[in-house]
């Protein structure tokens, strides 16, 4: 941090957050044309740094859209920003927008991709005291993109679907909302994977229900697989959410989260539950272990 400011990345250059803008014409602003990525950082190690580049860098060639930086390239300006801002425990936030453009859609005009990178120290998403009391959820009007439409397996810039859920999360007075695929079926929340327990089995929807491949989602099932639960990623009905033994979400910034209550019907016995508990004992234990993820 320079003279009190978080510095930002930004097309190579190292700048004071207030200073660091994007043009008007940018068709990330105009268009929602880019692909991003939310990361964490634990007790100074990048949690999982390679596989959120990974993503990211599908998730551009989904758009077709060509990132003028390697993946080895984008790794160190993320290293670097943490270490000028002298970061061991922040979130990231990584952005690749199309670039400056014209008022037209046509990305031919957009010559040059922005980049910027922001490290900031951040609380859990969903609260701190989140893993005890758990979290109350509806089930959303708004339905989740088709996968052969504005697909979510793709981190794109365009949050206008979940935006939009979230927005009747909060006129209903509760912390998220739960997305229904085209077909009916649970997709996710507005910003996380989702799972559910019953009689000790775990299951999760699956990528063809429009979900984005979660990195947190996959670490879960790792966790739980080296547990002994069983996993299943399979289509789930809205009354097998509701009437479920545990649920919880998963994603980067909200970590992993207990469900309390869905449509103010109250999910299982206790909050957390057993096997929500476990899993989050056990990630907690993958915090700052150089085995998953980058040393900064």
């Amino acid at each position: 941090m320079s003279g009190g400011e978080w510095l930002v990345y930004l097309n190579g250059d190292f700048v004071p957050a207030s200073k660091a803008c994007v043009s008007v014409f940018d068709h990330g602003l105009l268009y929602g044309d880019g692909v991003f990525e939310g990361i964490r950082v634990y007790k100074g190690v990048v949690f999982k740094l390679r596989e959120h580049i990974d993503r990211l860098y599908e998730s551009a060639k989904m758009i077709m859209l060509e990132i003028p930086m390697n993946k080895e390239e984008m790794i160190n300006a993320i290293l670097e920003t943490l270490r000028r801002n002298n970061l061991r425990d922040a979130y990231i936030r990584l952005v690749v927008t199309r670039g400056v453009g014209d008022l037209g859609l046509d990305p031919r005009k957009c010559t040059k991709p922005t980049i910027f990178i922001i490290t900031q120290p951040m609380e859990p998403l969903l609260g701190k005291d989140v893993k005890e009391k758990g979290v109350r959820l509806i089930v959303s009007s708004v339905r989740r993109d088709r996968v052969d439409a504005t697909t979510h397996q793709a981190k794109t810039l365009n949050y206008l679907n979940s935006i939009l859920a979230k927005i009747e999360a909060i006129n209903a007075g509760v912390d998220d909302a739960i997305l229904l695929d085209d077909r009916g079926f649970v997709s996710e929340a507005s910003a996380a994977n989702i799972f559910m327990v019953k009689n000790n089995v775990i299951s999760t929807p699956p990528q063809t229900a429009g979900i984005l491949p979660g990195i947190t989602r996959a670490t879960v099932i790792e966790l739980a697989v080296k547990l002994g639960y069983r996993v299943n990623e399979r289509d789930i009905t809205p009354y097998e959410l509701i009437t479920a033994d545990e649920v919880f979400l998963t994603g980067t910034a909200a970590e992993i989260v207990p469900v309390a209550e869905i449509n103010k019907r109250k999910i299982g016995e206790k909050i957390p539950g057993p096997v929500t508990s476990k899993l989050i004992e056990e990630f907690e234990k993958l915090k700052g272990d150089e085995r998953y993820g980058v040393k900064i």
